[in-house]
């Protein structure tokens, strides 16, 4: 009996400051914020494995100074708490607060305009032209000569359009000329219609 109480005291009981537990989750949220931001919108979208072990990699290098020496389920129930709390708060305000959210987040840029791959854009967010060319397969063009325009946007996503249409488009192109040469023809025959002499 005195075995398990001293397992429940030892799981819940906090060995740092209550205010402590709630600090340091802010911190590191906010550091991590303004530190992705600051590393550009790549970091976000992923592109090479680099990146992705680096923000693999990050959860565990910034864990220790969230949790402190407090290893209690109390103590990472605040910590949890306070992580959902903060990005609540912050999503909202931004959500109220466009203009700063810009500011935050970033402009959406342009990669490719009018089919011409812009080198300079490329280079100054780091994206290589073959993991942009990865980037539109993953979306279901087959090289970067079918792309008409790509933007890297804010969140880390890159949205393509293409130069010809989809088969979607396509087919609803289709679909209207058959419609036209349909309606030409019914007012062929109402023509012809109207033009034989009334037999009475």
């Amino acid at each position: 009996m005195l075995f398990a109480s001293n397992t429940w005291s030892d799981m819940f009981f906090l060995s740092l400051p209550v205010l402590e537990k709630i600090l340091r989750p802010v911190i590191v949220y906010v550091f991590l914020i303004v530190g992705i931001r600051l590393a550009g919108k790549r970091q976000l979208a992923q592109l090479n494995p680099f990146d992705l072990v680096v923000l693999l990699t990050l959860a565990n290098t910034v864990q220790n100074s969230i949790i402190g020496d407090d290893n209690s389920v109390t103590g990472g129930l605040i910590g949890a708490a306070t992580l959902l709390a903060v990005n609540y708060v912050v999503v909202r305000f931004l959500y109220s607060h466009q203009k700063l959210d810009h500011l935050l987040e970033g402009e959406p840029d342009v990669l490719i305009a009018d089919g011409k791959l812009l080198k300079e854009r490329l280079e100054r967010e780091l994206i290589t032209e073959a993991e942009l060319e990865a980037a539109a397969r993953r979306q279901g063009f087959g090289s970067l000569c079918e792309v008409n325009r790509a933007v890297l946007e804010p969140g880390g996503t890159v949205s393509f359009s293409g130069l010809k249409p989809g088969p979607e488009q396509a087919r609803h192109d289709e679909l209207l000329e058959r419609l036209e040469v349909l309606l030409e023809e019914i007012r062929n025959q109402g023509r012809l219609l109207s033009a034989k002499p009334s037999t009475s």
